[in-house]
């Protein structure tokens, strides 16, 4: 699997700002309506849901919000960079500029699995979030993601 198989150019976006978790989640909502045509307010709330069982900022500035979406028919991401950082209840209590949410199909099992860890292994990596922080163009942004990931695999 590869992240230019569930990113597209799209739905990558630069914001300067987001004023809470909540906002953000619903500006991932809106931005995987305006790529992938779903539901923003289900989006939204499937979001919402899982970050009941626990927050998914994983550290170092990064989320991994996703959920699984009735209507998805295949694993699908969206990916926000905040020009200024929001408090997202991160294990390590840092705030978080560099958002990457995934949906997924309601019986999805390892595709999402496999997807969620590929984005994981991705931003884990420092080189790659100091690239993405470096620079604020979407298009940049999308290369950065797909091209970092496709050197990983080599």
């Amino acid at each position: 699997m590869q992240l230019s198989k569930i990113l597209k150019p799209e739905a990558v976006k630069v914001i300067s700002s987001s004023s809470s978790k909540k906002r953000l989640l619903h500006d991932l909502g809106d931005l995987a309506s305006s790529a992938y045509g779903i539901d923003a307010n289900r989006a939204v709330e499937a979001l919402m849901e899982r970050e009941s069982l626990g927050p998914t900022g994983v550290g170092h500035g990064v989320a991994l919000p996703h959920a699984r979406l009735d209507g998805v028919t295949e694993v699908i991401g969206v990916f926000i960079q905040l020009e200024k950082p929001v408090d997202f209840d991160a294990v390590d209590r840092q705030p978080v500029d560099i958002v990457f949410g995934l949906f997924a199909p309601e019986e999805a099992g390892v595709e999402h699995l496999k997807a969620l860890a590929l984005v994981s292994r991705t931003l884990r990596e420092a080189s790659i979030c100091n690239k993405l922080r470096a620079n604020k163009d979407a298009q940049t942004l999308y290369t950065i993601l797909t091209e970092g990931q496709t050197v990983q695999a080599a």
